[in-house]
């Protein structure tokens, strides 16, 4: 098991937390604490919408959303990686460029989606 403190590249920093809002809210606070801000107001969007529609769908695209995002945050090297690309998407007009990016993001993503243990489908990711 690896904690916070490791440093080696491509480790991740904690273990993948139980999707559970609790726990990625645990494990944001170790791995991209700004990001607590949102995930707050995002839960108590999803916690309005579920109490509303009386459903759990929008609880479960909430945590599948963040489950995904803790995935990626937890590994430094591969969190970088993914900011970079974004921003250079962002400022290409090169196509092929363009392709090739979107392609390492997906490749990012569906690895962060695999570790989650998210399943996709239509409404989930």
């Amino acid at each position: 098991m690896t904690t916070a403190s490791d440093s080696s590249a491509g480790v991740p920093r904690i273990p993948q937390p139980a999707s559970t809002p609790e726990e990625l809210r645990a494990a944001l606070a170790l791995v991209a604490p700004g990001a607590l801000p949102t995930f707050d107001a995002e839960r108590a969007a999803a916690l309005r919408q579920a109490r509303e529609q009386v459903s759990a769908a929008p609880m479960r695209r909430f945590v599948g959303q963040w489950a995904v995002y803790v995935a990626v945050e937890r590994a430094p090297d591969r969190a970088a990686r993914l900011r970079v690309l974004e921003a250079r998407a962002a400022e290409t007009d090169d196509l092929t460029e363009a392709r090739a990016i979107a392609a390492e993001i997906g490749g990012i993503i569906d690895t962060a989606v695999a570790e989650a243990g998210v399943e996709r489908g239509p409404g989930l990711l």
